[in-house]
Formats: structure tokens, C-alpha cells, sequence
């Protein structure tokens, strides 16, 4: 298969990562021919080093990737699959290309766990001009589309999260300092943390300063501004600045943490990898439709309430109380009940087909039916 995949960054790393793992996922399983549309180069490099900026086109990792201009060049036409990430729309001189060879259509739509996802799951849509575009959801479920995941991924993380050695080495790698890795081997808790402004990042050190078991905090450069104040305070939680790191190394810090607070859908599954705890900050809609989202996930997810209640206070800052959320959640037997629930969590999941097996297949389907 010959396929186009169009991104534009809404959120600076979530769309770009989804469609990232997606492409290659696609090139390196399927060998899939893979061009990726993008309009954002900037953000693309965070999360990929070796990425020109200004490259109106450029060949990374077996993927072709072509700048999305005001203005994209006409002979780039549509070939066999047309991927849109999260309705994007391709543009229209690329449009007009489609309606002379009808490819596979595919708009890939956000990740939900709401009921309703499974019966519009694959569903066609007559367009007016010919074409039909097929809606294909992420999900947790086998009627979805599944969830990304490499060939190999419990293995690798497995073989880390039983390492201290290959932990502590790869954690200096990315420049955490010795001592912070003296306190982490001596029995401090890890936590990551990637979040959205509107976090409550000043009650989670307080939480973790107030809790029994030190703490080790690591966080991204420009995440949560103003944490190194709250972490300077006597009891507080060791912090570390970590800069932004290439995918598969965004995974092994994930793997390397006991506690992993994320935003957005790209690092939410990927925390769901990790098969620890995590809290789920999810990007804010208007009139909190974003909560009802939340909520369906929630009674998916088998975590024991003292978890469940500290993930809404997280994503309702404004109501307070995730300190204390916090500080039950780390109570002995409601952490043992946690982890033991993202160990399962994992496990069901990893048992359920990727989404891009998932998705080249019901590629390969409607090309059968053509």
C-alpha cells in the first residue's frame, strides 16, 4: 500500500506523535509506503530529532514528509490510502486528485472510550462529489480500532523495569544528576510529569511532600513553570528538568517512573504501556464535554476509587482537593490496588489486535471491495 497521512499540530505534540507512531508503524510492520503531511515542522522536531524546520521535504526513518504549505505541490497526488488525523481535511487541489482515482479514505478520529464509538466505528460517508470517507476510532475494545503499540513493546519494558542498572543509566542519559539517582535507588519515588497550564502542579508537590515515601520528580523543560520555588521547600520532592527526547525514549522514561501524570492521547496510551499508574489529564473542551470522556474511561478502568477520584480532581483544578486525592491514592493499600490495576489494564490491552494492524487491514478490505 501507497498511502498519504495529513496531521496539523492543534495541541503542539499530541497530533504530530499519534500520526508519528502511526507512520512508521505502517512503514517498519506493514511496509507500507508512507508519505506524511505535516504543517507544523517546529513541534515535529521536540519529539524527533533529525527533522529540518524549514525542509519543504525531507525522508526520515523510511517516511517521506512534505511541509503542509498554503499552497502543496499539485503533483503530489492522492495514492492508494488517504489517512486525515482528527478531520484535517486534505487540501483541495489534493481533493481533486482523489476524485480521479477514489482512494481508501480514512478519516483516524480521536481516542474515546464512550459507548457510542463502537457502533460509528468503519462507518462510510457519501460525499457529494463521489468520494466516501470511512471513520475509523481509536479505542479500548474490540469493536474499536484498538490502540498503537509496537511489535515487541512488553519485552523491552520488561527487561528495563527489571534493570535498576539499565534504568539509572538511561535516566543519566537524560541528565538527571547523581544524586537524584542515589535517591531514587535508595528507595524514592519516581513520578513524570506532563501536563497541560491549567494542571494543579503546586498541590502535587505538596501531596508528595506531605506523603511518607520521598519523591523524585521529572518533568519536561517548559512543563509546569515554577516548580524549582515549590521544590527548593524542606521535604519537597527532588526535581529534575528533562529535556524533550525522541518517542521511544519518552517510553523508557515512562517505564523507568512508578508514577506517571499525562496529558493528551498520545502520551495516554503510552503511559498505559508503562503498565504503572498514571493520571490522565485530558485536553479541556468546552462545556466540559472533555469530563463525560473522562468519566467512560474511568469505568473502564479498573483502579481503585481513591485513583479514580485523585484523576478528577486533576482534571477539575478549580474544585481543589487533589492534594488530598493524591495523598490517598499513595496510601499503602489503595497504591498496591493501583498498581496491580495498570499491570491488568496493560495486559488486557496488549491482548487486543494494534491500531495500525487494525487499520491496514480494513485498508486492505476496502481495496478488495473497489
Amino acid at each position: 500500500m501507497r498511502a498519504d497521512i495529513f496531521c496539523r499540530v492543534v495541541d503542539n505534540y499530541g497530533d504530530i506523535g499519534v500520526c508519528w507512531r502511526l507512520a512508521r508503524r505502517l512503514a517498519q510492520g506493514r511496509g507500507w509506503d508512507v508519505r506524511l503531511w505535516v504543517d507544523d515542522l517546529s513541534s515535529f522536531t521536540r519529539i524527533q530529532p533529525g527533522i529540518v524546520p524549514g525542509a519543504a521535504r525531507q525522508r526520515l526513518a523510511g517516511i517521506d514528509i512534505v511541509h503542509w504549505s498554503d499552497a502543496p505541490d499539485p503533483a503530489l497526488t492522492a495514492r492508494d490510502v488517504v489517512i486525515e488525523a482528527f478531520a484535517c481535511d486534505p487540501p483541495e487541489v489534493f481533493l481533486a486528485s482523489m476524485r480521479l482515482t477514489h482512494p481508501a479514505w480514512i478519516n483516524l478520529e480521536y481516542l474515546s472510550a464512550e459507548a457510542w464509538v463502537e457502533n460509528c466505528h468503519g462507518l462510510p460517508s457519501q460525499r457529494p462529489d463521489g468520494l466516501v470517507k470511512h471513520f475509523f476510532f481509536p479505542g479500548f475494545t474490540p469493536a474499536t480500532g484498538g490502540l498503537l503499540r509496537e511489535p515487541g513493546l512488553s519485552a523491552e519494558r520488561d527487561a528495563l523495569q527489571a534493570s535498576a542498572d539499565s534504568q539509572a543509566s538511561f535516566l543519566r542519559s537524560l541528565g538527571v544528576d547523581e544524586a537524584l539517582l542515589l535517591r531514587r535507588r535508595d528507595g524514592a519515588r519516581a513520578v513524570s510529569l506532563f501536563c497541560y497550564p491549567s494542571a494543579p502542579a503546586a498541590d502535587l508537590v505538596a501531596a508528595l511532600s506531605a506523603d511518607p515515601r520521598p519523591s523524585v520528580l521529572l518533568v519536561p523543560e517548559g512543563i509546569a513553570p515554577g516548580l524549582e520555588a515549590a521544590c527548593a521547600e524542606p521535604g519537597a520532592p527532588a526535581l529534575a528538568r528533562l529535556p524533550f527526547v525522541a518517542q521511544p525514549d519518552f517510553d523508557r522514561l515512562l517505564w523507568c517512573c512508578d508514577l506517571n501524570f499525562v496529558r493528551g492521547e498520545d502520551s495516554f496510551v503510552r503511559a498505559a504501556w508503562a503498565a504503572r499508574p498514571l493520571v490522565w489529564q485530558i485536553y479541556p473542551q468546552d462545556e466540559n464535554v472533555h469530563l463525560e470522556k473522562l468519566d467512560a474511561w474511568l469505568a473502564r478502568y479498573p483502579a481503585p476509587e481513591a485513583a479514580h477520584a485523585l484523576i478528577r480532581a486533576w482534571n477539575q483544578p478549580e474544585a481543589g482537593g487533589t492534594a488530598g486525592a493524591l495523598s490517598a491514592a499513595l496510601a499503602p493499600a489503595a497504591w498496591e490496588a493501583w498498581a496491580e490495576a495498570a499491570r491488568l489494564w496493560d495486559a488486557r490491552q496488549a491482548a487486543q489486535p494494534d491500531l495500525a494492524e487494525n487499520l491496514a487491514d480494513f485498508c486492505a478490505d476496502l481495496a478488495k471491495k473497489r
